[in-house]
């Protein structure tokens, strides 16, 4: 018997798992996070609020209820991810949060569906 994923489910877990290590990622920093962050003119704590919205992403992530403000959030998130490396002149850095700003609006659509 074969595993057969929906989209609805392969959108979300990939957002979720993304979200919840990016979420680690940034609230146990490494150094080279703790650079990007001072060079980009993030105050030394930042690190926490990014981890922390990302984690609260992929929380908001795992329930049907609360699918479309884990979206928002992660949302608002990728778009500023983007918005700072775009800023600093880092266009090869915006990728990654565009892509997954284009999986969280597929993902968002897929959940308003019935």
């Amino acid at each position: 018997m074969a595993i057969r994923l929906s989209p609805r489910v392969l959108f979300n877990g990939l957002l979720f798992a993304f979200f919840l290590l990016g979420g680690f990622g940034n609230v146990f920093a490494a150094d080279q996070i703790l650079e990007d962050y001072v060079r980009w003119g993030y105050p030394g704590w930042f690190h926490y609020v990014s981890g922390v919205l990302e984690m609260s992403t992929a929380a908001l992530l795992l329930f049907v209820r609360t699918r479309i403000a884990g979206v928002l959030v992660g949302t608002a998130m990728m778009v500023a991810a983007a918005g700072t490396v775009l800023l600093h002149g880092e266009f090869l850095h915006a990728i990654a949060p565009v892509a997954v700003l284009i999986l969280l609006l597929v993902n968002g659509w897929l959940a308003m569906r019935p």
